[in-house]
């Protein structure tokens, strides 16, 4: 179990909210519905009263945060030797590009397309621009 939580893995720690904002407020309302077994629709529909940028923003680092533990407990068993090829079933091969490094789609092993995907996640959702954690500070980007 202690290969899973290694900070040197492709693991992250989760993103907190800080106590006290709205942000963490919405957060622990998404997490009472997700986790009461209610209507997911419902579950995730915007309350009343509240910003839909950062009802989105809570749920993007929720879905990321849970993402990210999933992938945490099998990362060891999908090596460079055991899982060559990023894919999505024999009919779909994905690709890594990202302008930087990578200028034209690059077929990679998975562990090394998940820790670039991984990475690219976060950054983004690091971003101020696109995912303020002040309320009211939004900015229209495009991921």
């Amino acid at each position: 179990l202690k290969q899973v939580f290694n900070k040197d893995k492709t693991f992250r720690p989760k993103r907190k909210f800080e106590p006290g904002t709205q942000r963490f407020e919405l957060h622990k309302r998404a997490q009472a519905s997700l986790n009461s077994g209610v209507d997911l629709k419902a579950a995730v529909q915007l309350p009343g009263g509240e910003d839909q940028n950062d009802w989105v923003a809570v749920h993007v680092v929720d879905f990321f945060n849970r993402i990210n533990l999933i992938y945490g407990t099998i990362c060891e068993f999908c090596t460079e030797r055991t899982c060559p090829v990023m894919s999505g079933g024999p009919k779909y091969e994905y690709r890594w590009q990202d302008d930087l490094k990578y200028k034209k789609p690059t077929a990679l092993p998975a562990p090394q397309y998940m820790n670039l995907l991984m990475d690219w996640i976060e950054v983004q959702i690091n971003n101020e621009n696109i995912f303020p954690t002040s309320v009211g500070k939004c900015k229209e980007e495009v991921l």
